[in-house]
């Protein structure tokens, strides 16, 4: 009962989504998920990038279809899949997010993205983890970050005033409004954030985005949470696709019911945002070419941080 049907993408690899009315197929819409270099230490790595499947699923629960987009191609390849999806959804990981192919791949989306909507034409950014962190780069030129006792750590949010009243959160059931704000149950999985002191004296960042929660890890408080203010961007600390996909046993991690509910209606969300654009492939035999159902998720064990990933050359 929970399903929409959709298609979306993502930065590592990005994301696709298609809906449908009923049973009559509305305009192809697509996110993108980009895909990032693979991690030294991976014993499973393949080719030269990956995505972790958590966010496949991510997406898929709230309806969508995911198609992986590639890091190492050129501008005006970008440009043309840009003109065939509807949004881009920035992953955690654990690349440079200064000078990394990941990097490049999101900056050149990030311009296209903010030309687009400029132009009347809406296309949504996710961040998530290393994904908020990327975004604030782009944004302000440097790296702002700093160091935070924040790995394998679930904690509530801090709403600022008037938050639940956001884009983000406002359709937000209050129950799970209640349980983001009162309960242990986001997964926090970083060892950098964005202070409040560093987002307030940086006027780029502050006139750019919207803090709508905070954490502290007991001595630096930091954004957990923030959407721009013109453009339908938005970017989070914590991992909402972990507490339903990623079953590790480790500290930070949550499964209980309202933690997934809280997942789902992230996803439900940004997959909503994408149905705005209408962007498409030009065919469906490119679109069919371009799934993730092409490539294949290797199980990676239950002690992995991410239990299943997809490499790509």
């Amino acid at each position: 009962k929970y399903f929409l049907s959709s298609t979306l993408c993502l930065l590592n690899t990005f994301f696709c989504f298609c809906g449908l009315v009923g049973s009559r197929p509305v305009a192809c819409q697509h996110l993108r998920i980009l895909a990032q270099e693979n991690l030294e230490d991976d014993p499973h790595a393949q080719g030269s990038s990956y995505i972790a499947a958590s966010y496949v699923k991510h997406l898929e629960s709230a309806g969508a279809r995911v198609v992986p987009i590639h890091i190492n191609r050129t501008e005006e390849e970008y440009e043309k899949l840009f003109n065939a999806i509807n949004g881009l959804l920035l992953p955690g990981g654990n690349v440079d997010i200064e000078k990394s192919q990941f990097t490049r791949a999101a900056k050149i989306f990030y311009e296209l993205a903010i030309k687009a909507n400029d132009a009347s034409d809406y296309f949504p950014i996710w961040g998530t983890c290393q994904g908020f962190q990327q975004l604030t780069v782009l944004i302000s030129n440097k790296n702002l970050l700093t160091l935070t006792d924040t790995k394998a750590v679930a904690l509530p949010l801090t709403f600022s005033p008037g938050a639940q009243n956001s884009r983000l959160f406002k359709k937000f059931p209050k129950d799970v409004l209640q349980s983001l704000s009162k309960e242990n149950i986001t997964s926090n999985f970083h060892s950098w954030s964005l202070s409040m002191q560093n987002y307030s004296s940086n006027a780029k960042l502050k006139r750019f985005y919207r803090v709508l929660t905070t954490n502290t890890d007991g001595k630096n408080e930091f954004i957990s949470t923030m959407e721009a203010y013109r453009y339908p961007f938005y970017a989070v600390q914590w991992h909402p696709e972990k507490s339903p996909f990623e079953w590790i046993e480790k500290a930070g991690m949550v499964h209980t019911l309202s933690a997934i509910k809280a997942t789902f209606y992230t996803a439900h969300f940004f997959v909503s945002e994408a149905m705005k654009n209408h962007h498409r492939f030009s065919s469906q035999s490119e679109e069919e070419k371009a799934l993730i159902y092409n490539f294949q998720p290797v199980f990676k064990g239950l002690n992995s941080i991410f239990l299943q990933n997809y490499y790509f050359d």
